[in-house]
């Protein structure tokens, strides 16, 4: 057996350092509760990072999925198309290329062409030759609602047997090969096409023929689609639903005819080239909305780009023909797709940096603090010898035998909450809080112990003078978050449509952590002011008698440094909260706003033709129902003799001002808008069949004088068209009335729009002063409720309500979350600044820990002194109050200076008012403060931490002081 060094270095035996697992086991055992409180923060922080990137993809691809089905297959299906086959080829080739088989071999070429990440659903794509010119159909049983003959488009597309059932009859075949010359084929319609163009199984329609006799086409089956509103049918609407066409006319009647489809065996497509009809062939491409992933979207358009007008195309060309065109607005629907997003994502970073950047510093604060906690422990191994490497290599072993197993199980549980998504990001945000964690401690006692010392100098705020690193580092803060403020403000947090199809996101990472820097800028100036009131206080609170109070502000001047930590992250979470909470406000305000703006009231009823004469009471019988507003609209009002038409609503002065003043849309005096006692401008043309005067204006009905217009609401437009001197309108029943501009506003209860104008019913002829129109306000409209009365009154059924449209503003607010992309982003959003809040209140629970041995050491020696129990808990909750009030009222300022200064460059009009199919919104969702967002989180740190200091008191007083006093105890 060979000698060699040992491991102290000196010469002996060479034998393994079994130190490494004791003192791991020593450590554990010492201290389970710390590492069973570290294992927890570790697997929290991990679950909630694991689980961050997989949701966002998750409430993106439902986003994309769904922008790509409500588009509907006539907008997303690449269409490829082909012309036939030129007169210059023989007559043989020209069948052969519209026949199944070279149809298909094209079609599965075509397939292969279609790179990755674009998807085809094979289940829903066709192929197929249809004519594209209609031809007209000589039989005289088929509709012909104005005496023009109906017209039929043939069509042999590939798995109608798949797609359909027969009703009647049987699916069409070809017996023997079908050519241009064939005298008859088969056909099928589908039920909608028999019921409304009459044809029934044995119908034969007679379509013209090129150099020969008409076509025959006998129908022999009626068929039923599996899926109406599947791609197959919905493709090419004609083939499942026939159209009355109403051509163009230059005057006269108008006129129509029908044109439907008649549904070929894909055999007979050969038989089209001998129709004036112009065949064409065809390959449809439906993609797989399933498939497709929102991070892959920039590629995406890329081989749709391609496919259209590209190298894609050219490979297509090569496949089928060389006049072969590709046409689709799938790059419309991901263009559309990429700039909601680009307006929602950004906003969702916010969120992400501020949790983030507070977990971080609770992460480094826990282990600052388990550092101070060892301090002593540290220093003395140290001083016996131990060198800096091996302290450090042993604290970091000690932490990773308990942040691995918690960062996996954290890991493990992100991915049973969510489990869609890729794994390789949320191992990755796993992996990185794992390490952080590990490294917190040992980092933090190589910095504190690179010198070896036992005792060392005072470390509160009092003494300790900020180091030049530190000046320049917080200066570099100030400058990032100076550059991102300025960035924002300027560029706002979305770009184009382009920019984000491009790059899959708009904005920089460091547009997105502007309020995080305006946090911890404000953290960190907060540090640097904190000793000066300190210090302006305790000089009278010396003066004064007792003690308390100047003690008080002593021990919270002599605070620790480590306060800054603590301090960094309840800044941080207090402004990402209330800037989180202001943005989730100004998206709900948004859309109540925008629901008031086209509804005018809690619910609207509202009918074509007048509503009988008691349904208000009814409606306002109903629960929930607190006052309803009764309108007579006219969207035909003509002024004087032009043919423009302006949109006019008579009212009740009295409840429409109301109304106006507690919806906020225009308010304005009730007596400005009153008809004169002697104004009854309207005339009845139907009763009152007198001419009307020379100047244009109606003349007096039965109650006044006709040269006293109607005093008038109206919208800015208006008013800038018509001044504000009299004029007529021509209502639609015949009646004129004329009116005279009093009043301007820009909104309005009864007509959405920039157009309107509002009268006094009461100055309206009696049939122009039917109500047409009920706006109904209550604190809990009840809609079936409503419903019901409505049907009721009306006469409809109570689930139809046929004769009146009922609208709801909770129905029309939930109208505008259009996409998944929305409320998924919400709700990623909300559930960030909670876990930001929680991670505040734990960072201020772990510096109360922290200090809590020391200030019961401190209650029990003046106890000795004869401090009673009240003096106690006074002390200790005036001692915690300067730093938990800095923190409360510097929440509160840092968060309304984040709002105020990010909120020019803040748009939330994308994830608050989306609409169906891509109309523009009613109006726009800006940020602005939220009251609640600024003051509750604030009061909650306070009290929290008042709270907190009294209970310690409380329950100090009621231990003995023997374990407090022992000599030597650090604690």
């Amino acid at each position: 057996m060979g000698r060699d060094s040992g491991s102290d270095g000196r010469p002996g035996f060479r034998r393994r350092d079994h130190s490494v697992a004791p003192w791991i086991r020593t450590r554990l055992r010492t201290a389970p509760g710390a590492a069973v409180a570290l294992a927890l923060l570790v697997m929290a922080t991990a679950c909630l990072a694991a689980a961050f990137p997989r949701a966002v993809e998750r409430y993106e691809d439902a986003g994309l999925r769904q922008a790509v089905v409500d588009a509907t297959a006539p907008r997303t299906s690449l269409q490829v198309s082909a012309p036939q086959p030129g007169n210059y080829i023989p007559q043989s080739e020209r069948e052969t290329a519209l026949r199944p088989e070279s149809m298909r071999k094209s079609y599965e070429r075509v397939l292969n062409v279609v790179e990755r990440p674009l998807a085809v659903d094979s289940a829903q794509s066709v192929y197929g030759v249809r004519n594209i010119n209609n031809l007209e159909a000589a039989e005289t049983w088929l509709p012909m609602p104005s005496g023009l003959p109906a017209q039929m488009s043939l069509a042999a597309q590939s798995g109608l047997a798949e797609h359909s059932r027969p009703s009647a009859g049987r699916l069409p075949r070809a017996k023997e090969p079908v050519t241009a010359g064939t005298r008859e084929v088969e056909a099928a319609v589908t039920t909608e096409t028999a019921r409304r163009l009459n044809i029934k199984v044995g119908s034969v329609i007679h379509v013209p023929g090129v150099q020969r006799a008409p076509l025959a086409v006998r129908v022999t089956g009626i068929v039923v689609p599996r899926d109406p509103e599947g791609a197959y049918w919905t493709t090419q609407p004609l083939l499942r639903t026939p159209s009355l066409i109403r051509p163009p006319t230059q005057g006269g009647e108008p006129e129509a005819y029908w044109l439907g489809a008649l549904l070929l065996s894909p055999d007979a497509a050969p038989v089209l080239l001998g129709t004036p009809g112009e065949p064409a062939r065809y390959w449809l491409l439906t993609p797989d909305p399933a498939a497709l992933t929102a991070h892959e979207l920039s590629r995406l358009g890329s081989v749709v780009a391609s496919l259209e007008s590209g190298p894609g195309l050219v490979k297509v060309r090569e496949s089928t023909d060389a006049d072969t065109g590709v046409s689709t607005d799938l790059d419309e629907v991901l263009a559309s797709y990429a700039e909601l997003r680009s307006g929602v994502r950004p906003l969702v970073s916010v969120a992400a940096f501020g949790t983030g950047a507070v977990a971080v510093v609770v992460l480094l604060m826990a282990g600052r603090l388990t550092a101070d906690r060892r301090r002593t422990e540290l220093a003395l191994l140290r001083a016996r010898g131990a060198s800096l490497r091996g302290l450090t290599r042993r604290l970091l072993t000690e932490t990773a035998v308990v942040a691995l197993p918690a960062g996996a199980l954290g890991l493990a549980g992100a991915l049973l909450v969510v489990p869609y998504g890729r794994a390789s990001y949320a191992v990755g945000a796993a992996l990185a809080v794992t390490l952080l964690a590990c490294a917190a401690l040992p980092l933090r006692a190589l910095a504190a112990h690179r010198v070896v010392g036992v005792h060392g100098a005072r470390e509160d705020l009092a003494s300790v003078r900020p180091s030049r690193r530190r000046t320049i580092a917080e200066l570099t803060l100030l400058v990032l978050a100076s550059a991102a403020v300025l960035a924002l403000r300027g560029r706002g947090t979305s770009g184009t449509s382009d920019e984000a199809l491009d790059s899959g996101t708009s904005g920089d990472q460091l547009v997105a952590m502007a309020p995080v820097l305006i946090g911890v800028v404000a953290a960190l100036v907060l540090v640097r002011l904190y000793p000066l009131p300190l210090r302006w206080l305790a000089r009278p609170a010396g003066r004064m008698r007792g003690a308390i109070g100047h003690l008080s502000l002593a021990r919270a001047g002599r605070t620790s440094v480590s306060t800054v930590l603590p301090l960094l992250a309840l800044l941080t979470a207090l402004t990402t909260a209330a800037f989180g909470g202001s943005v989730l406000a100004g998206v709900a305000d948004a859309r109540d706003r925008a629901a008031v703006l086209n509804l005018g009231a809690d619910a609207r009823v509202e009918a074509e033709g007048a509503l009988p004469a008691a349904l208000p009471e009814r409606v306002r019988s109903a629960p929930g129902v607190r006052e309803v507003t009764p309108l007579s609209i006219a969207y035909e009002a003509k002024p004087g003799a032009g043919v423009e038409s302006v949109p006019l609503a008579g009212v009740d002065p009295e409840g429409y001002a109301r109304l106006a003043g507690r919806t906020g849309l225009g308010a304005f005096p009730a007596d400005e808008l009153k008809a004169s006692p002697v104004g009854g401008a309207a005339k009845s043309g139907t009763d009152s069949p007198s001419p009307s005067g020379a100047d244009g204006s109606a003349r007096a009905g039965g109650s006044g004088s006709a040269k006293t217009p109607l005093p008038a609401l109206a919208s800015s437009a208006v008013a800038d068209r018509y001044g504000t001197h009299p004029f007529s309108l021509r209502l639609s029943d015949g009646s004129d009335v004329t009116v005279r501009i009093t009043l301007v506003r820009d909104l309005t209860p009864a007509l959405p729009g920039t157009d309107f104008l509002i009268v006094d019913r009461a100055g309206l002829s009696t049939i122009a002063a039917r109500p047409t129109t009920l706006l109904v306000t209550g604190d809990q409209v009840s809609g079936g409720a409503l419903r019901k009365a409505v049907a009721a009154g009306t006469g409809a059924d109570a689930g139809a309500t046929a004769r009146a449209d009922v609208r709801l503003r909770s129905e029309e607010r939930a109208r505008y979350v259009d996409s998944p992309l929305q409320s998924g982003a919400e709700r990623v959003y909300a559930v960030a600044v909670a876990a930001g809040s929680g991670y505040a209140v734990l960072a201020l629970l772990l510096a109360l820990v922290r200090a809590a041995p020391e200030r019961a050491a401190l209650l029990a020696r003046l106890r000795t002194m004869g401090l009673t129990r009240s003096q106690g808990r006074r002390l200790l909750v005036l001692e915690a109050l300067p730093q938990a009030l800095l923190a409360a009222v510097g929440g509160v300022l840092t968060g309304w200076a984040a709002v105020r200064l990010l909120a020019p460059g803040i748009d939330l009009t994308s994830i608050a008012l989306a609409t169906p199919g891509g109309a523009p919104p009613t109006g726009t969702a800006a940020l602005h403060t939220d009251p609640a967002s600024l003051f509750l989180p604030a009061l909650t740190v306070l009290l929290l931490a008042t709270g907190i200091a009294a209970g310690q008191a409380w329950w100090t007083g009621r231990r003995g002081s023997v374990r407090e006093l022992r000599a030597g105890d650090s604690r």
